[in-house]
């Protein structure tokens, strides 16, 4: 296995997921839940965004280009999709906890596109594409499940900040994620349009 590579994927992929930045959106949208519901949505995000980016890397640009879709357009749609998620954190409207929530939760907007998001997928994109022999798609493959098991062991044990911060702190931490989650949004959106205008300038110097 080529570790020099296996250690720039795995850098490269947990500065993209950021964990401890995954903390509070985590908190925010399942504090009200029960610490096994709570720890469900931990893993099946998880499962979620490494199944989504291991398809990406076996198969995402030929995806991309079936459907003539363009990176920057994957950029923009999932800032929008994060717009509606901070919205919600910020007015409080998000809906009551319940199994079918822990499942939309874990599947959208953690799995998608928070941890499995346009940067992660395209850097993964990136790393396949460079490589060209059997050492360097193993340690490919061990740097995205290495970055997903420390991403769960974070979001696993986050409970333990749930017990110290109470209600009325978890409300708090809500509002500062849904402010936190647009910034994000803002600048994924901001980024798309970006490359949008400098591929137009490209086609049409």
């Amino acid at each position: 296995m080529d570790i020099a590579l296996f250690g720039t994927v795995f850098v490269t992929l947990l500065v993209i997921t950021d964990p401890p930045g995954m903390v509070p959106i985590f908190l925010a949208l399942t504090g009200p839940l029960p610490a096994k519901e709570r720890n469900r949505a931990a893993w099946q995000a998880v499962a979620l965004a490494l199944v989504v980016i291991v398809i990406f890397a076996v198969a995402g640009q030929t995806i991309l280009d079936y459907l003539q879709i363009d990176l920057p357009a994957l950029k923009a749609a999932g800032g929008l999709l994060l717009v509606l998620v901070a919205l919600e954190l910020l007015t409080g409207k998000t809906d009551a906890p319940s199994d079918q929530a822990t499942s939309n939760i874990a599947l959208v907007p953690l799995g998608t596109p928070l941890l499995a998001g346009p940067g992660a997928i395209v850097a993964t994109m990136l790393f396949v594409k460079d490589a060209t022999r059997f050492p360097q798609y193993a340690a490919i493959a061990v740097g995205i499940f290495a970055v997903m098991l420390s991403v769960w062991l974070v979001l696993r044990f986050s409970g333990i900040i749930v017990k110290v911060l109470r209600p009325g702190g978890i409300e708090v931490l809500t509002r500062i994620a849904g402010l936190l989650l647009a910034a994000i949004a803002v600048q994924l959106m901001a980024a798309g349009v970006g490359d949008f205008v400098f591929e137009y300038q490209q086609a049409h110097p």
